[in-house]
């Protein structure tokens, strides 16, 4: 947000031009082509400093100011922003998430969040997260300063909702959900077609799948899969 009276704040007239040229043709008269009888004339005019009230900027200056406005009003997130860069954790959940934050966006590892959460009725919801997609699909910014609340979605990997009834597996960019006989719920690597198996009993979730517990007020249980992604030979 620019306040207001500030030079960003000025320099918002500026979105309205595409070009240096139509900035200068903004600031010439139908009284200055009548007598001058040329857009070139008048606009070298205009540029001179003849035609405006303070000072007339230089095409370096507009582009300059153009570019700085746009960017404080449509910033440009980087491919790999780490959200939770000088954020001081505000629980455990957090502090993991932080840690797995950098190598998620670069696609080296992939996590799988659990959460399981009773609501005040006692009725379970809970869910098994993409973090990795939902990293790429949101601002974490809040997440990480606890300001808003990690929940799951209908729209997750898997998401369970017992009062409601309802239970949903959804294909992500990362995973692939399916029922095995013997396993029951398990996840596919879609990068390197490996599978992460859930089971409790099981010793070992998958290659190169590791597990975590996360302690959390928040929650009944936290979970966390972290799967190493290998490379294709």
């Amino acid at each position: 947000m620019t306040e207001r009276g500030t030079q960003i704040d000025g320099d918002r007239r500026l979105l309205e031009f595409r070009t240096y040229e139509e900035y200068l043709d903004s600031l010439v008269t139908v009284v200055d082509l009548c007598y001058l009888r040329s857009t070139t004339i008048a606009r070298s005019v205009a540029e001179l400093g003849y035609r405006c009230i303070g000072e007339t900027l230089t095409k370096q200056e507009f582009n300059r100011r153009l570019t700085a406005v746009q960017n404080l009003l449509h910033p440009i997130r980087g491919p790999y922003e780490i959200c939770s860069e000088l954020i001081k954790p505000v629980s455990d959940l957090h502090r993991e998430l932080a840690l797995r934050e950098r190598g998620n966006r670069l696609g080296t590892l992939t996590t799988i969040v659990f959460l399981r959460h009773l609501t005040r009725y006692g009725f379970e919801v809970s869910g098994y997260i993409d973090y990795r997609q939902r990293l790429n699909a949101e601002d974490w910014t809040s997440y990480f300063q606890g300001r808003k609340r990690l929940w799951p979605s209908p729209t997750d990997l898997a998401y369970y909702h017992w009062r409601m009834g309802k239970t949903v597996c959804n294909d992500t960019p990362n995973f692939h959900p399916f029922i095995d006989p013997g396993e029951g719920l398990v996840f596919k690597n879609l990068h390197d077609r490996t599978t992460i198996s859930i089971d409790n009993f099981q010793r070992s979730p998958g290659t190169s799948t590791t597990r975590v517990d996360v302690s959390s007020d928040n929650y009944e249980q936290v979970v966390l899969y972290d799967h190493v992604v290998r490379r294709r030979l």
